[in-house]
């Protein structure tokens, strides 16, 4: 009973700290619409400001905000009834999104630049925001070869896991630091009269953003890096067949090993009947990663 309501109170802290999350990124997305509407040019797609303006816009919606629960979507507990494959599309999905509208945002940026004669590709948001681009893409793709499509060996995928997970959240805090180079940027370029050291109320709010994404992506690390909110292996399910009988899924999930180190010592922190049960998924190969 007590490890039951021990469970309960996992899950309620989950939600608790989810919602939290979901409203930051919610709320960041909103900031950078009051940002373009109410002290910019609003948005365009015209060679104006009003077109530059969709780059801001569509990096928190995309690249911060979808990227962000699509790092999360596994450790959701009403999905791990789901299959691993529909969680796989919506994960693989998510990310796509994020990719398309992280491409419109910059094309909107180049576009606006060469309308106005302003050079491109000078300043170190530009140099590390576009290498973001090329590794996430480069991490999409791979991502969809290796994981999502049947072809690839077994023992390439758990190789190439641990690795598809630390790339994905080094790309996502990566992308964040970027955007908060790129806020600060546009200020100083923008408040002119009464200038950024004025602190206008502009200032203030966009400050503000770029706190709420360092909080947003935060909660997302935190979030992503709990071994105990991982989504379970699909032993159970290998349990309830004869023996002999592969279940669908069972042999994907079980290329999903991660048994790093920092797993292995989070486990002490888990209960004793928890710990062995890890441990015998451990040598089963069983340990799914998200």
């Amino acid at each position: 009973a007590a490890h039951g309501a021990r469970k309960m109170e996992d899950y309620g802290r989950f939600l608790a700290l989810l919602a939290s999350t979901l409203l930051i990124g919610f709320v960041s997305v909103i900031l950078s619409l009051v940002w373009v509407f109410h002290y910019r040019e609003g948005l365009s797609w015209d060679g104006s400001l009003g077109e530059f303006n969709w780059h801001p816009v569509l990096i928190i919606t995309g690249f911060v905000f979808i990227q962000g629960i699509a790092i999360i979507v596994y450790r959701l507990p009403w999905t791990w009834k789901c299959s691993k494959l529909l969680m796989k599309f919506i994960h693989a999905g998510l990310n796509t999104i994020a990719m398309i509208l992280a491409i419109v945002s910059m094309v909107a940026v180049f576009e606006f630049h060469n309308a106005k004669n302003i050079p491109n590709m000078y300043s170190l948001h530009s140099w590390i925001g576009l290498t973001a681009v090329i590794f996430y893409s480069l991490q999409l793709f791979l991502g969809f070869a290796v994981f999502l499509l049947p072809f690839a060996p077994v023992h390439l995928r758990t190789v190439l896991m641990p690795i598809h997970v630390y790339s994905g959240l080094t790309i996502f805090a990566t992308v964040i630091a970027t955007a908060l180079m790129g806020i600060t940027e546009k200020l100083i370029f923008a408040l002119k009269n009464p200038a950024y050291s004025a602190s206008p109320p502009e200032a203030t709010l966009v400050n503000s953003l770029g706190l709420l994404l360092v909080i947003f992506g935060l909660l997302i690390l935190w979030i992503a890096s709990r071994p105990h909110w991982k989504r379970p292996p699909a032993e159970n399910a290998k349990i309830l067949k004869p023996t002999g009988a592969t279940p669908e899924g069972t042999e994907v999930e079980s290329t999903m090993t991660n048994s790093s180190n920092a797993d292995k010592s989070d486990l002490r922190s888990n209960t004793e009947a928890a710990r062995k049960q890890n441990i015998k998924f451990d040598e089963a190969g069983q340990r799914s990663t998200m």
